[in-house]
């Protein structure tokens, strides 16, 4: 059996940290190496190797990739949504190149497996609100939204033309404890969490009606890593697949917090965000990933709220 040695690049992010530590346990601390432009996360301090890199200089990372006999790459480096709107080319820059950077190196050297997340932000007005099918209209209206589904393609391409096993998942919005959020239209559902705890009130960017499809940290990382063990027969969506954890809003939320600190407040103040969130689907329909690989979520949002409130 031939020994993974695993390059996460963008480890120091919101997913980063957490996929860093989920996949040091499985393989081995010394067998996944951590990087990221910015500093390294303190949760991953002292728990293996860690290396300054930037994704968008393609000599630097090929020579990483030869040097350190790489054989899987997670690419999670990106501008989100919100922050993307601020400067479009950049995200779409650093959102485009750094795949394309992986995928060239990846075909190269023939890495194993790439890992790259796409977003429920590939959907627009036009998809369906409620249980968005895996295949269906896309018309995305932001940056972010954009590039991803561009990048859909290209992993796809990539399989394709030359057999590089690239594999994606649609993260809905994501909810952490461990680290903070990057600049998304969902931020706000891990915002309340502290501000529930610290100041007992919340103003929300987001009307208090707006749903949106959540899933909780753990249940990420379980999928992300759960799509890349499967066995390679069993993966025939090459673009990126649903998944779906849960769906509230901003009141549904409120309440449920309620339950845990009865004197907690919420107010809504909607700003540029909320257009954003209006053009996304309310729910997702992941029957293909459920089918395909066996995709199962364990977190809806009463269970979440009280792990939360247990770790924060």
């Amino acid at each position: 059996m031939i020994k993974e040695k695993i390059l996460v690049i963008g480890a120091s992010g919101q997913i980063g940290v957490e996929l860093t530590l989920a996949l040091r346990k499985i393989y081995g601390n010394a067998n996944v190496v951590a990087s990221d432009l910015r500093e390294e996360n303190d949760l991953l301090k002292g728990s293996g190797p860690y290396v300054s890199m930037d994704v968008m200089n393609k000599e630097m990372l090929h020579v990483q990739v030869i040097r350190q006999n790489i054989t899987q790459i997670y690419l999670l480096a990106a501008i989100l949504s919100a922050t993307g709107e601020k400067n479009p080319n950049l995200a779409w820059s650093i959102n485009m190149q750094s795949l394309l950077n992986v995928l060239d190196i990846a075909k190269e050297e023939k890495i194993h497996k790439v890992y790259w997340p796409s977003s429920v932000a590939v959907f627009g007005p036009t998809s369906p609100k409620q249980n968005c099918p895996q295949q269906t209209i896309i018309e995305p209206t932001t940056v972010y939204g954009i590039s991803k589904y561009a990048g859909e393609f290209w992993c796809n391409y990539y399989y394709q033309r030359w057999g590089l096993d690239v594999r994606s998942i649609r993260y809905p919005g994501l909810i952490s404890y461990k680290s903070a959020p990057g600049g998304g239209t969902t931020d706000y559902a891990v915002e309340i969490f502290h501000d529930a705890l610290e100041e007992k009130r919340y103003e929300c960017f987001l009307q208090e009606d707006t749903y949106l499809p959540m899933m909780y940290m753990p249940d990420a990382i379980r999928a992300t890593i759960e799509l890349m063990e499967a066995p390679e027969e069993k993966i025939r969506i090459r673009t990126a697949y649903n998944i779906s954890g849960m769906s509230f809003s901003p009141k549904e939320i409120a309440s449920e917090i309620k339950k845990h600190i009865p004197a907690f407040t919420i107010s809504y103040q909607p700003d540029y965000r909320q257009q954003i969130a209006d053009s996304w689907p309310q729910s997702i329909d992941d029957s293909v990933a459920r089918s395909d690989w066996g995709w199962r979520e364990d977190y809806d949002l009463e269970r979440m709220t009280r792990d939360m409130f247990e770790n924060l």
